[in-house]
């Protein structure tokens, strides 16, 4: 009896996964809809248009620029999406409409295409971008002038915080703990709500989307060192966890695939590395966020961190060995 088999031959890995780049970008999106709804309620529908104007020009910025350089299409990923949904957060609901616009465009044109598209970025788009507008339009990306049923402020509550750090004069009232834990303060839109960031990353953690090493790490790290600066203070470490977008950063940025560390090690330092250079601009820069510039810093060091925490093959001879037997075999030839 003869049998017919088949020989399938492809390249490594060959380890299957039913996990998808659709799939993990659709649970991505599923796990920003908490704060997509807070930030709603708490600023009102402007944070819809201003998000609908991001995803949009994101969108069309990857169909428009793969068909120009002649690639195949990946707007059916949702990676483009994500980009868009991400660059919105971390923006002020009062930015003007085609700034939010501008930013999806230089996300998605200059830092992902023009280096060959997903996977292939070596910094995150949203936050490379951010930083640009924040750098080109400061004026306009520092507008905190916001006025709805549950907020009135002019300042977020960590430019606050940097100034009674500095021992500077205090011109508004902190909000109380709770209310930065619903998101009923100043700042961008999508990270505000503490509570609904947190349901998000659960949700992540639950689909094994993301691993809660970076994010743990990166939280954990600024937490050990404004107890410091705040001489043992756990309000004002409460408060520095909450304000911000450490929480939007820590869950849904630092943990980007294609820019940080592949191994458990390399999230580890990756978080820690990314706790340190918050802290320190938090406390001692001209800005009182350093959520965006630590990202991207870690980020370029990554092919760095993946270097020295890489495990070796089994069987590997160590570098120097190699070396003291290539040099013994050399002497006896």
């Amino acid at each position: 009896m003869s049998v017919n088999k088949k020989l399938t031959v492809s390249a490594s890995p060959h380890v299957r996964s039913p996990h998808t780049v659709t799939g993990i970008m659709l649970d991505v999106i599923i796990a920003l809809i908490p704060s997509l709804i807070a930030a709603v309620v708490i600023f009102g529908y402007r944070v819809l248009m201003v998000t609908l104007v991001c995803v949009g020009s994101a969108v069309l910025s990857e169909y428009l620029s793969r068909k120009v350089m002649k690639r195949h299409q990946t707007i059916s990923d949702l990676s483009a999406v994500v980009t868009g949904l991400l660059l919105a957060f971390n923006l002020p609901v009062s930015v003007p409409l085609w700034i939010a616009a501008l930013g999806s465009i230089i996300a998605i044109v200059v830092v992902k295409q023009m280096f060959g598209g997903i996977g292939q970025n070596f910094v995150n788009p949203a936050l490379a971008s951010r930083i640009i507008l924040l750098m080109s339009f400061p004026s306009a990306m520092a507008n905190w002038a916001v006025q709805s049923r549950f907020v009135t402020t002019t300042a977020t509550p960590l430019a606050t915080l940097t100034t009674m750090f500095n021992g500077g004069e205090v011109t508004e009232e902190l909000p109380s703990l709770l209310d930065m834990f619903l998101g009923f303060h100043g700042g961008s839109f999508g990270e505000v709500c503490s509570l609904a960031l947190i349901i998000g990353g659960i949700y992540l953690v639950v689909r094994k989307v993301i691993s809660p090493a970076i994010p743990l790490s990166y939280i954990g790290t600024v937490a050990v060192f404004m107890l410091i600066a705040g001489k043992g203070d756990f309000e004002f470490v409460a408060y520095q966890i909450l304000g911000g977008g450490l929480l939007l950063g820590a869950i849904f940025m630092a943990t980007d695939y294609t820019t940080c560390p592949v191994s458990f090690k390399g999230k580890i330092i990756f978080g820690i590395g990314c706790g340190i250079v918050t802290t320190v601009i938090r406390l001692f820069g001209s800005l009182p966020e350093g959520v965006s510039f630590s990202i991207i810093l870690m980020n370029l060091l990554v092919p760095h961190i993946e270097k020295l925490t890489t495990a070796k093959p089994f069987g590997t001879p160590k570098k120097e060995k190699a070396a003291k037997k290539a040099e013994k075999e050399a002497a006896k030839a």
